[in-house]
């Protein structure tokens, strides 16, 4: 793998974290992802009109646009629907875990092949997602339904990652995301609606944390933003999508330490240490031919 599309992954599991550490800790989650989405489509909006770009380019890969803005309701649906329920440290591997499906899907229908090391590399990746959530004792069906919704979460990144991935090889990163954005935010902003708790007014459920917690709601746009359109750019660079997706899981150990030192969330030393595993797989990954 190329350096410089391997530093451009790295940093952006880096910095993706912290919106589910935003998300997991907001009085507001469902209106924290929707600012997320409002402040992706502002960011790329900005970032196409300092480059020139073109926002109507979209038109070439248009269906593509709209497959991904509807996988990214579902996405944080089911995002919002875990960090709920389980730990940040424990449930975000799983949510994050969609190299294993990107491998299945291109495998199965699109007719990918991959070499042996950069399998393994990614097969250690997730022997080291799997033990960071491991609890001695408390198996992961423990909470089924949390496992579930993890994992679908994890399915509609793949989809979303391999729609993306392909979108880019024919569109500047950021007009994606600003199509994208526009078409998933009237639809989040239905379905959170309709979920909200009977004692919130939907204007409060979906807007009040701008007032209570402004500066996290920005954050959390900037550094998702920031995160997807490296992550676009190394695809638009040539990255195999299923070995940047799996170095990408350099987030995890971050995760950890974010759930540990800040949340307060259990095992955060013994979670690191299968971070190691995990990092191992991502330099396996990088040095894969």
């Amino acid at each position: 793998m190329d350096l410089t599309i391997a530093g451009l992954v790295l940093v952006s599991a880096a910095i993706h974290p912290w919106r589910e550490f935003f998300i997991k800790r907001s009085a507001y989650p469902e209106g924290l992802c929707l600012a997320v989405m409002m402040s992706m489509m502002a960011f790329s909006a900005l970032h196409a009109v300092i480059l020139g770009v073109d926002l109507m380019s979209i038109r070439a890969v248009w269906p593509l646009a709209f497959g991904s803005g509807l996988g990214l309701v579902i996405y944080f649906l089911f995002v919002v629907m875990t960090l709920r329920m389980g730990d940040l440290s424990s449930y975000y591997p799983i949510t994050r875990a969609s190299p294993l499906f990107i491998v299945v899907f291109s495998f199965l229908f699109l007719e990918q092949r991959y070499s042996w090391p950069l399998l393994l590399g990614i097969v250690m990746v997730f022997i080291g997602a799997f033990f960071l959530q491991y609890k001695r004792g408390s198996g992961l069906l423990d909470q089924p339904k949390t496992l579930m919704v993890a994992v679908l979460a994890m399915v509609v990144h793949g989809l979303i990652t391999i729609i993306d991935a392909t979108s880019v090889q024919v569109v500047e990163p950021m007009v994606q995301f600003f199509w994208v954005s526009s078409i998933a935010i009237i639809p989040t902003a239905v379905v959170f609606a309709f979920i909200r708790p009977r004692d919130r007014t939907v204007s409060e459920h979906l807007f009040a944390g701008w007032r209570h917690a402004p500066g996290s709601f920005f954050i959390a746009g900037f550094s998702a933003y920031v995160s997807y359109i490296l992550m676009l750019t190394a695809f638009q660079l040539g990255g195999n999508v299923a070995a940047l997706s799996a170095a990408r899981q350099a987030s995890i150990p971050i995760s950890v330490l974010i759930g540990g030192l800040l949340l307060k969330e259990i095992n955060t030393f013994g979670r690191l240490a299968w971070s190691l595993v995990l990092a191992a797989g991502i330099a396996v990954i990088i040095l894969a031919k």
